[in-house]
């Protein structure tokens, strides 16, 4: 019984697994912040392009 005892203790692969799990989280997160921004910049160019090429289909 102590045997197995040392063994789950000096076993450390659970923790390899929850800092990959953490890693995972944070850049959801990072995610999470940022795609809002993007959304915007991103319609924000399109808007522009459709305006432009409407121009230009004017012109013509």
């Amino acid at each position: 019984m102590t045997r197995l005892l040392k063994q789950l203790a000096g076993d450390r692969s659970g923790a390899t697994a929850i800092e990959y799990g953490l890693i995972a989280a944070f850049i959801a997160l990072a995610l999470v912040a940022t795609l809002p921004a993007i959304k915007r910049n991103l319609g924000e160019v399109y808007s522009d392009v459709n305006k432009e090429l409407s121009k230009a289909a004017r012109q013509q």
